[in-house]
Formats: C-alpha cells, structure tokens, sequence
C-alpha cells in the first residue's frame, strides 16, 4: 500500500516538474526558431499569423487587443484564465487540447526541456 502511494507520488513529482525548473533562456531562443514562422517578441515586435508573445507569462488568455483571436481563445478570456506557466506548459504540448478550436495549427513540442527552455525566454521579456 506504501509503496502504492510513493509510486503515484513520484509520478505525479515528475510530471510537475517541468512547469516548475529552471529552463535556459539562450536554449529557448533557439527553440522559439519553430515559432517565429508564426510569432513575434521583443521590442518592435508586431503581431504575424500569431500574437506578439512579450509579456505572455500571467496573462489574460486573448489579451492582445490588437490580434484577432479565436472563439475558442475569446472564450477562454472570458472565463478569465490566465497564462501561467502550467497553461503554457500543457498549450505547448498539445494546444488543441488546452484550447479546443484554437487557430494554432502547430501540433506542440515533444520535449519537456523544450518547453522548460521557451518559457524561460518567454519570461525574459
């Protein structure tokens, strides 16, 4: 029984995890070169396919007043949900299951170091 509740206990650690280390911003610079097809960021960023991503972090889903977002993503505003890291984390990985209906056709990042990297660098802006 013990050795039960350890075992689901350290899952439930591992999966945790990656919304909780440290990533490497330089690391997430290069990553973020899948989105940059789509995505801006920085100072002078404009808005492409995507919405700008500076100040993504604890956000307001849909808050870019100057991006025309999705029903579904218009819809996650309006229940007031916020973009924290785990949002992120779970968005990165599979956005069709965070935001059913989201105009975001990239399928997600396999890798959970991938995703610790970017929001380290989304962080630094």
């Amino acid at each position: 029984m013990h050795l039960k509740l350890i075992s689901t206990s350290l899952i439930l650690t591992a999966i945790a995890l990656p919304t909780f280390a440290g990533g490497d911003a330089d690391m997430g610079k290069k990553v973020f070169r899948k989105c940059k097809a789509c995505h801006a960021i920085g100072e002078g960023a404009k808005n492409k396919v995507g919405p700008v991503l500076a100040g993504v972090i604890d956000a307001p889903f849909g808050a870019n007043p100057d991006y025309k977002y999705s029903k579904a993503m218009k819809e996650k505003n309006a229940e007031g949900e916020v973009w924290t890291t785990e949002n992120l984390t779970a968005f990165l990985t599979k956005p069709k299951d965070v935001v059913p209906g989201t105009k975001m056709s990239f399928p997600g990042l396999k890798k959970a170091e991938d995703i610790e990297n970017i929001l380290a660098y989304l962080a630094s802006f």
